[in-house]
């Protein structure tokens, strides 16, 4: 398989896990796959009081000037870890 079959596999894969993973582990796969899908951060940074997108927006920055194919890896990677 390719590298997007890879990771098109992984997204599917983890909506199906067996348990929920904690709040930090799914914010680690949404920064991932922004990385991977979209490049680095973009965008205004959300408001104060609106917690669970400035959370998101931050755990995407802090993957700035990751390569979009290292962060498809450590998705799959992660995916696969999350399995068991």
């Amino acid at each position: 398989m390719s590298l997007k079959e890879d990771f098109e596999s992984a997204v599917a894969r983890s909506k199906k896990l067996p348990e929920k993973p904690s709040n930090e582990i799914l914010l680690k796969l949404y920064s991932l796959y922004k990385q991977a899908t979209e490049g680095d951060v973009s965008g205004d940074k959300p408001g104060l009081f609106d917690f669970v997108a400035k959370a998101k927006y931050e755990a995407w920055a802090e993957l700035e000037g990751m390569d979009s194919d290292e962060a498809t890896h450590k998705y799959i990677a992660l995916v696969e870890e999350l399995e068991g």
